[in-house]
């Protein structure tokens, strides 16, 4: 599980793709982890899901890095270290409503829960 983790949130750049909901993201993820150890020969769709989740993080990471420049509180304040486990993303994904994994895209679910997990002020 952790190598599988590894590959989903290794660095690599994102796609321009259309953004992925969070629905489809989870259903392509499970049918990856079904595979087991054979899903390491699935290159391309561990690659959709790697690229998906870096353009989120990266795209978040700018968002936030503007609202500073412009003096508006930002959507999160994170720690200088720390990050963000595949487990942690995946049950947090899972935790949502199916009818909001069908609307929201993944960047919009890594912000929420990067709201919740990194509030701004708190400390």
């Amino acid at each position: 599980m952790k190598a599988f983790g590894a590959v989903l949130l290794g660095l690599g750049l994102a796609t321009a793709a259309e953004a992925m909901s969070v629905a489809e993201f989870l259903g392509r993820a499970d049918a990856l982890r079904a595979k087991g150890a054979m899903a390491l020969f699935s290159g391309s769709e561990i690659k959709r899901l790697k690229d998906e989740v870096v353009g989120a993080v990266s795209g978040l990471r700018d968002e936030r890095l503007a609202a500073e420049r412009a003096g508006r509180t930002p959507a999160y304040c994170p720690p200088a270290k720390g990050g963000l486990s595949s487990t942690e993303m995946l049950d947090a994904f899972r935790a949502l409503p199916s009818e909001q994994r069908a609307r929201l895209s993944v960047k919009d679910a890594l912000r929420g829960h990067f709201r919740r997990k990194f509030p701004c002020g708190a400390g």
